[in-house]
Parts: structure tokens; sequence; C-alpha cells
């Protein structure tokens, strides 16, 4: 069984149990909310659906997209090897969310000067 390993300056950070995560942040100039949710097939990271409040500053929503509930809403189907995201003291962190709930991204993976680089892969799961 795969599970989802975060990674800061090329050390493991932490790791969830879960194999289905979403991460969601709010555009630094827009204000603008998206959603990306992830699950692990094998040793990637399968992008199966993304939001996003509105449009503008690189974030417009596909041609397939439909609007739901003032959200953009569309179905990428795209693998990943790794999921890297980038953390600023200009902007709100972002969450990650498994079935057990959400937490700021810092919170799981400390307080490191290195931490403004999060890679996120799929791992193998630790025996029982």
């Amino acid at each position: 069984m795969s599970t989802v390993c975060l990674f800061v300056a090329g050390a493991l950070a932490a790791s969830l149990a879960d194999p289905a995560f979403t991460v969601a942040w709010t555009h630094s100039v827009a204000k603008t909310r998206w959603v990306e949710s992830y699950v692990v097939e094998g040793p990637s990271l399968m992008l199966v659906e993304a939001s996003i409040e509105g449009s503008g500053a690189g974030m417009e929503p596909p041609p397939e997209a439909v609007l739901r509930d003032g959200r953009w809403h569309w179905r990428p189907h795209r693998a990943l090897a790794e999921l890297v995201l980038a953390r600023s003291d200009f902007a709100q962190d972002q969450q990650l969310c498994t079935a057990s709930g959400c937490r700021a991204l810092g919170t799981l993976i400390g307080a490191s000067p290195d931490a403004l680089v999060v890679v996120i892969r799929a791992c193998a799961a630790p025996p029982p």
C-alpha cells in the first residue's frame, strides 16, 4: 500500500497514512481559493479534481470546467511524479486535507528555515 510523504530539503518531514489528499490555497494577489485533489496510484500522484473561485493572474479554468456552486470545477486526471509546493511568509499557508481533517502545511512539516519548498511524493507505507 502506498502513502504520501512530504520532504523538506530532501529529508522526510512527514507522512500521511491516507493515500488521498487535497491541497488548498488562496492566491496571494487575486485572493481566490484554489483546490486540487490527489490520490496515490502506484508511484504517482494522480490529480483527480481541481476547482477555483475565479480567474486571473494565471489562474484561468480550462475550457472543460463547469461552474457549480460559485466555483469552476474540472477533472484533469494528470499523473505527477511529485508535487512541489512553494511557501512564503507573504501568503497564507497551504492547507493539506485528508479524511481525518485539514491542517496548515507548516504544522505538518515543522518550522525549518528550509521549509520554503515542500515536495510531496507517493511512498511505500511502513510495515505494520
